[in-house]
């Protein structure tokens, strides 16, 4: 597997991690409502949207070093 290949797969990994970790953190933690725990609820959410942007500019960027 190439660098690339695996930047791919590690920012992939990483969106799943943190929607899981979001929706933990606001519908399946329970009674255990803290600020600590909508504050990593709500950085995950921002994680969601944030890795998908950042891993198409990478797959663009590294398809045109590629091609150069």
């Amino acid at each position: 597997m190439s660098l690339r290949g695996f930047h791919i797969l590690f920012i992939s990994l990483a969106t799943l991690f943190c929607a899981f970790f979001a929706y933990w953190a606001f519908f399946m933690n329970g009674d255990q409502r803290e600020v600590m725990i909508d504050v990593i609820g709500w950085v995950c959410a921002i994680g969601v949207i944030a890795f998908p942007v950042y891993g198409v500019y990478f797959y663009k960027k590294a398809k045109n070093i590629l091609t150069k």
